[in-house]
């Protein structure tokens, strides 16, 4: 405790200097934060991508750009031929039309679409949603293709306020909120799920879908399946699970790379602040370590203070930097997807994952110890006699 006392008194005695310091490390710090959970939580949110479609093939148009398990850009084809896939390719168990709009704008900065409708027959909605309930079991799931009625994400419900039996208009049609999702997949909060008729006249698709989800008769060789469907219907292709997460690996690992690369080189920056003002402090402090020396202390007293000094820089910083580093990255997601900020905060920890706020408290603290290294080794290398000459 003692230490610890000396050593706050020792760190503000320069108290603009250590503020300054302090100052850019924080500003370091939220930097990387901010990139950091922002990129961490791109990548989540387009492997969630997938998760709909987990161990099923999917069958779209030559043309189009796929990103996990959504074409992005149009390219239609006839309906009925789900029906065809199902009965002509061997090896299929079930084909299921659907029509996936995605509110993407390529012209825009926009890394996460803010919303998407899911275009579904009726009779297939928990083949393709699974177990996933209604929120507080209130309202139901659409039973008549010809409806009007939908089910929304929570997080469009939550940003424009809809409730169970609201009127809401979609592309300029009205349709009724027949319940709200109750789920945390990216996907599905952000998303509009309506019978395939409906979302074929609301988007102008006449008996005409984007994609057929495959699921093969378990057992059934995939590659043989997909040769086979692209054989048969040259003008289409068949994307496995694996094709689907090959297509978007080489984006993700150069998304990865690129935050790696920043997080190393401000990390670096951090790294030369440190050692730098702790150098400088550690000279302007000679003579209080050469009387130490002289008065007995151990050699290894010195070498604490000083790395203390720097922890406690490392650990101020940390905590200033992963606070406001946690609210950047809540404006640059709301930026990236058009999404009102009031929708993040409840979900900050999601965006930065404490784990994640540990980790980078930690690896703060820990340059900023490495950074002290230096200085301390420096300091416990006077010569005392040398010292005390020129400063008495």
């Amino acid at each position: 405790m003692k230490l610890l006392t000396l050593c706050i008194r020792n760190l503000f005695r320069r108290k603009m200097r250590t503020s300054l310091c302090i100052a850019g490390v924080a500003l370091a710090a939220t930097f990387v934060v901010a990139v950091g959970a922002t990129t961490a939580r791109y990548v989540t949110v387009i492997r969630e991508m997938n998760v709909l479609f987990s161990g099923q093939i999917m069958v779209v148009s030559k043309s189009a750009v796929v990103i996990q398990a959504i074409p992005i850009t149009r390219g239609s084809f006839q309906e009925r031929l789900a029906e065809e896939i199902k009965t002509e390719i061997e090896g299929v168990e079930k084909a299921v039309p659907v029509l996936f709009i995605t509110s993407i704008n390529l012209d825009q900065l926009q890394l996460i679409p803010p919303n998407f409708t899911l275009g579904i027959p009726v009779e297939e909605w928990r083949f393709m949603l699974g177990p996933t309930p209604l929120k507080n079991g209130v309202g139901h799931f659409p039973t008549n293709e010809s409806s009007s009625e939908v089910v929304v994400g929570p997080s469009l419900a939550d940003q424009y306020g809809w409730a169970v039996g609201d009127n809401v208009t979609v592309n300029g049609y009205n349709v009724t909120v027949a319940g709200i999702l109750d789920t945390k997949l990216a996907i599905l909060s952000r998303c509009i799920v309506m019978p395939l008729k409906l979302a074929q006249t609301i988007y102008a698709y006449p008996n005409s879908v984007n994609m057929i989800t495959v699921k093969p008769v378990q057992g059934y060789p995939i590659a043989n399946l997909t040769e086979a469907t692209e054989k048969e219907y040259p003008y289409l292709k068949a994307l496995t699970e694996e094709e689907r997460n090959d297509i978007i690996q080489p984006v993700l690992d150069q998304v990865g790379l690129w935050s790696f690369g920043i997080q190393t080189v401000v990390f670096a920056i951090s790294l030369i602040l440190v050692i730098t003002v702790t150098l400088m402090s550690v000279s302007e402090r000679r003579r209080d370590f050469a009387t130490l020396d002289a008065m007995g202390a151990p050699i290894s007293y010195v070498f604490r203070i000083v790395l203390v000094e720097t922890a406690l820089i490392g650990a101020i910083a940390g905590v200033l930097g992963i606070a406001l580093g946690s609210i950047a990255s809540l404006i640059l997601a709301s930026l990236y997807t058009n999404i009102p900020l009031a929708l993040f905060f409840p979900s900050i920890f999601e965006i930065v994952p404490p784990l994640y706020m540990l980790e980078m408290f930690t690896a703060i603290v820990a340059v900023c110890c490495v950074g002290g290294i230096i200085p301390a080794i420096n300091a416990t290398r006077m010569r005392i006699a040398e010292v005390l000459r020129a400063e008495y």
